[in-house]
């Protein structure tokens, strides 16, 4: 009888330690779901705050309503509908492993999310664009530069982002039982057609624009250096890179080494912000769009982690814009400065 009941126990032994580990591997990815919720809960908050801080600052101060600064509002609208009508529904997909709100509420999300994203990388594009105008055509685009060249602009962004980003609509379908959302790669045609029009050809236009901008603004920085001449140039150029009027600050200088020192520190400070803004948004968004091109080719499977990362990494530079292309502008920080004061005294 005791030679049965220890047998029995020992039976019993394997099973109850499978249970328990099961149970313990269980609550450890909760865990980790939970920290990861937590953390891109934490990201999704910052990037609306920031962008509606933004879009706030432009809005309730003057001298911050003007045309350069109506494709800077129009970028944090674009991202602010990102935090708010994106990053949310990736974090529940992600905390719950599983999609639960059908395959209407998917197709809508995805396409909002397509959509979104592709603006905010084609507001970049018009954005690099406008400031390549305002320092090469410093007199003549000054005239034309007004806010419904602006408006413009905009809704040229927005029609190309949903004429990119819309196609798939017309031939996916998914069962009304789906527990998957995600970009589907059976089209290998469209999927060229989207990662070149959403990415690959604004990042070339992108790095063009930023490096003939660099270029026209050290020749102007140097030719000022020894010229009083190039003054409407150089204050159209201080609104988009400058915080300060380099043209007042070189014509206080009489030595000609002062000049030369001056000129130096304005070229790497362009340098510096042109890095900065090129640098960000490659990081993001260039691993997410390689991932892309790879999965329609059929050479990369990767993890549905490696997938939310790079995702999420691209959804970043929408928390990164608003800090990068205000940051730099002492009218935008003097706005900010205000916004958080009023908010004290309330």
């Amino acid at each position: 009888m005791e030679l049965y009941l220890m047998e029995s126990s020992e039976a019993t032994l394997p099973i109850n330690s499978t249970h328990s580990n099961s149970s313990d591997q269980e609550a450890g990815v909760a865990t980790e779901r939970l920290a990861v919720a937590s953390l891109l809960g934490l990201l999704t908050l910052s990037t609306a705050v920031m962008n509606a801080g933004v879009i706030t600052a432009i809005l309730t101060t003057r001298k911050l309503r003007l045309p350069a600064n109506y494709l800077i509002c129009s970028l944090a609208v674009t991202d602010f509908l990102v935090a708010i009508l994106v990053m949310p529904l990736s974090i529940l997909y992600i905390a719950t492993a599983t999609w639960n709100l059908g395959h209407m509420v998917c197709e809508v999300w995805l396409s909002v999310d397509m959509t979104c994203c592709t603006c905010s990388i084609l507001h970049l594009c018009v954005i690099a664009l406008d400031r390549y105008w305002a320092i090469t055509k410093a007199v003549e685009y000054a005239r034309k530069r007004t806010p419904r060249h602006a408006v413009t602009m905009v809704t040229i962004v927005w029609v190309a982002s949903v004429f990119i980003s819309s196609p798939p609509l017309f031939w996916r379908r998914r069962h009304h039982d789906v527990h998957e959302c995600a970009i589907e790669h059976d089209q290998l045609g469209y999927s060229i057609y989207s990662t070149f029009g959403a990415f690959y050809i604004p990042m070339t236009v992108i790095l063009i624009l930023y490096y003939r901008i660099y270029t026209a603004a050290k020749s102007l920085y140097q030719k000022r250096g020894s010229s009083r001449h190039l003054s409407d140039s150089l204050n159209h150029f201080r609104v988009d890179l400058s915080t300060s009027d380099p043209g007042v600050e070189l014509e206080t200088l009489n030595s000609p080494d002062e000049r030369n020192q001056m000129c130096s520190s304005r070229e790497r400070k362009a340098a510096r912000i042109l890095g900065l803004i090129l640098g960000a948004f490659i990081f993001c968004w260039l691993p997410f769009f390689i991932k892309e091109l790879l999965m329609a080719l059929k050479v990369l499977q990767p993890s549905q982690h490696l997938s939310d990362f790079l995702t999420w990494l691209g959804y970043m530079n929408s928390l990164i814009n608003p800090l990068l292309y205000t940051s730099f502008n002492d009218d935008f920080k003097q706005a900010f400065k205000r916004l958080l004061q009023r908010r004290e005294h309330t």
